[in-house]
């Protein structure tokens, strides 16, 4: 299907809009280092694996079975962690590489509702955005934890805000699979992405690939978004 005759445009955020994926990488390890290296390299690897997920869940993931808390320990500890992963990503993410052509992709598809749906935190990405400049896009709004990614496709499609046909671009198997689930079309934005086995994995099932937002204008160019 030609770019242009999709109905709405989702965009995971990490990865696909900025490139801050291993902003938060490095947050991760940093947030949990009080815990000692072994544990926090364990955090991170998990994280790696588990591209996508909102950092709640990687928290309590972390705390139940990594520290091997009975339980996700108290909710004092979780916020603890929770603030001190914020405080060290946050520089970052002000300053970290936003995709190129952004802009010149909105102009091409003015016909098409936009919208961000990232596990990251949603009240950090609408703040992030609006420091950013980057909220002007996404007249279909900024989504993202503690609801999940499945939570949010499947509310706003529900809602009406997610009018089909419409595409994910994302750069995890989670994206995938959350896209293949709203039974939205799905591309692989391979170029900041964390996912070591992406090209083989989505190659595979045939889904297109590119590098990065600027691709995705030139197979705009030439009419088509599927190979």
């Amino acid at each position: 299907m030609k770019l242009e005759n999709y109905k709405t445009i989702v965009f995971d955020c990490d990865g696909v809009i900025l490139n801050s994926n291993r902003v938060k990488t490095l947050a991760f390890f940093a947030a949990a280092l009080p815990y000692g290296e072994q544990a926090a390299q364990a955090l991170v690897d998990y994280h790696v694996a588990n591209g996508g997920i909102s950092r709640y869940k990687k928290f309590e993931y972390f705390l139940s079975h990594i520290l091997g808390r009975s339980d996700v320990g108290d909710a004092e500890e979780l916020k603890n962690l929770l603030e001190a992963y914020a405080d060290k990503a946050w520089q970052g993410l002000l300053a970290c590489e936003v995709a190129e052509d952004l802009a010149a992709l909105r102009d091409k598809t003015t016909g098409s509702r936009w919208l961000v749906v990232s596990g990251g935190d949603q009240a950090e990405i609408r703040r992030l955005f609006g420091v950013r400049n980057l909220d002007r896009f996404f007249d279909g709004g900024i989504f993202g934890s503690p609801d999940s990614k499945d939570q949010i496709l499947k509310r706003e499609i529900g809602n009406g805000n997610i009018k089909k046909p419409a595409v994910f671009l994302g750069d995890t198997k989670y994206d995938y699979y959350a896209a293949e689930g709203a039974g939205l079309d799905f591309v692989f934005v391979s170029g900041w992405s964390e996912f070591a086995d992406g090209h083989d994995f989505f190659s595979r099932r045939k889904i297109t690939l590119v590098d990065g937002i600027g691709q995705l204008l030139q197979i705009f160019r030439f009419g088509d978004a599927n190979r």
